[in-house]
């Protein structure tokens, strides 16, 4: 497995990391037997950088993970997140970024995962009541008491992460990326690199989209998240499927899948960013794993910015309230 090494923090990661999110909730039905499993197969294959939050289950999904690694946690890079709150129904209670709920959040992660540090802890949203001097001063004091090795942001303004990484270094971005997704290229990822901070893109496969994996509203499970985004919905998943056909054709030509052609996309914008989609199966993770193997040409680059130009996915990549929390 290929290594890259998240900005200038000295922290190398696989090329290629693991998003845990969808092992415990969001995209339907889950089995946590096969979500280790899938854990344990990425393990094999080189996959060392395993992403989750305490938002995620919510809470569930770091004990799954903490379950999985038991016994081999020298072999992982932990990434988690704090300040995304939810009750322990799963009810969202806000964004929250004060110094001491994130050193009572950094110790509950602790004790799920069953580990004694985290690799790299991220404010998993910035709270626009908190400044962020005080957030990350909070982070720096885990660092100091070895709870945590490394600090991050996830959706942070360019001007925040400016701020945040003169408090505390701050060794990677972690913002939605992919090919229907390219708002980081508006200045963000120039920033990071400015700074020396690693780009961590999520959501590199579109939510699952970019894979060619849904035809129609009604592949979708009544309790999958994504019913109420809005590029899953009405028009927009028209077209959206007509640009996702497009990308299939060329992957054709290129004898890789659609969902490999993307991964290859992302990994190809530079050596700093460390893509992570997220998957409950085995053998998708494999599928992803070889996409680090198909060759991205200048010629295939011109294709896909033909086929899928800046700005070319149809409707917001989060309903109203979710875009009001991303990039402040």
């Amino acid at each position: 497995m290929k290594t890259r090494e998240l900005g200038k923090s000295g922290l190398a990661v696989s090329a290629l990391g693991l998003g845990c999110m969808g092992m415990s909730e969001f995209y339907g039905a889950h089995d946590e037997q096969e979500a280790i499993a899938t854990i344990h197969e990425a393990m094999d294959l080189g996959i060392n950088f395993l992403d989750t939050a305490d938002a995620y289950g919510p809470f569930t999904n770091e004990q799954l993970v903490g379950r999985a690694i038991q016994g081999h946690r020298h072999e992982v890079i932990l990434a988690t997140k704090f300040g995304n709150v939810r009750s322990a129904d799963g009810r969202y209670l806000g964004i929250i970024g004060r110094p001491e709920y994130v050193m009572a959040a950094c110790d509950a992660s602790l004790r799920r995962l069953g580990v004694e540090t985290i690799d790299l802890y991220y404010q998993h949203r910035v709270d626009p009541n908190t400044p962020i001097e005080d957030t990350v001063g909070a982070m720096e004091r885990l660092v100091e008491q070895g709870k945590v090795r490394h600090l991050g942001l996830s959706e942070a303004a360019i001007d925040t992460l400016r701020r945040a990484h003169a408090a505390h270094p701050i060794a990677a971005l972690q913002t939605e990326y992919s090919l229907w997704s390219r708002d980081p290229e508006d200045g963000t990822l120039d920033a990071c690199r400015e700074l020396g901070v690693g780009f961590v893109a999520y959501s590199p496969l579109g939510r699952g989209f970019l894979a060619g994996r849904f035809k129609s509203f009604d592949d979708l499970a009544p309790d999958d998240w994504r019913r109420a985004s809005p590029r899953f919905q009405g028009e927009n998943f028209q077209k959206n499927l007509d640009l996702v056909e497009r990308i299939q054709e060329m992957a054709a030509d290129k004898g890789c899948t659609a969902a490999q052609l993307a991964l290859a996309w992302v990994l190809a914008q530079g050596e700093d960013i460390v893509p992570i989609p997220g998957t409950k199966r085995r053998h998708y993770v494999r599928e992803n794993v070889d996409a680090l193997e198909v060759e991205i040409t200048p010629e295939d680059l011109e294709r896909l910015e033909e086929i899928a130009p800046k700005g070319a996915a149809a409707g917001e990549r989060y309903a109203e309230g979710g875009m009001a929390l991303v990039n402040r």
